[in-house]
């Protein structure tokens, strides 16, 4: 498993933003397949919604990856 850290230049940012920055998916359509698929966790728990914000301390994984927010 890969650790990804991730500092944040405004107060949050969102999940399936994040997941195209990353880029750990290939476009913000495939993004959004990944979340309503329940294919990506924050905070441990199985997370549907697209627009998420995240902030400092939350915690994402996805795949092999597990990002931390700082």
């Amino acid at each position: 498993m890969e650790q990804l850290d991730f500092s944040l230049t405004s107060d949050y940012i969102e999940l399936i933003k994040l997941l195209k920055l990353l880029n750990l998916v290939e476009s913000g359509a495939d993004a959004k397949i990944v979340v309503e698929e329940g294919l990506v966790k924050c905070n441990e728990e199985v997370e549907f919604r697209k627009r998420k914000k995240l902030r400092p301390g939350d915690i994402v994984v996805f795949q092999n990856n597990t990002i931390t927010i700082s």
